[in-house]
């Protein structure tokens, strides 16, 4: 499974909508189409810190990091790269 097929899985499974048709792309803002909440952040947050292995700096907390599964996946591969 790819890290987009992860992320996006995790995402789902945290839907704030009861719809189980909804649909997004890897390029879509989560935030912005009110599919997940600011309690989803911190799961994201803590979801990413277990799965991948890396800790997450206050600093990096931009919603820009997390708010499309690609920018997560960059932000992940940026912390991997740097380690």
């Amino acid at each position: 499974m790819s890290m987009h097929e992860q992320i996006r899985n995790f995402i789902q499974d945290n839907l704030v909508v009861f719809d189980d048709d909804v649909e997004f792309s890897n390029e879509d803002n989560i935030f912005e189409l009110g599919f997940v909440n600011s309690l989803f952040a911190m799961k994201l947050v803590t979801y990413i810190e277990s799965e991948f292995n890396t800790t997450i700096e206050s600093e990096e907390m931009d919603i820009n990091n997390f708010n499309t599964i690609d920018n997560i996946v960059n932000f992940i591969h940026s912390k991997t790269v740097y380690q």
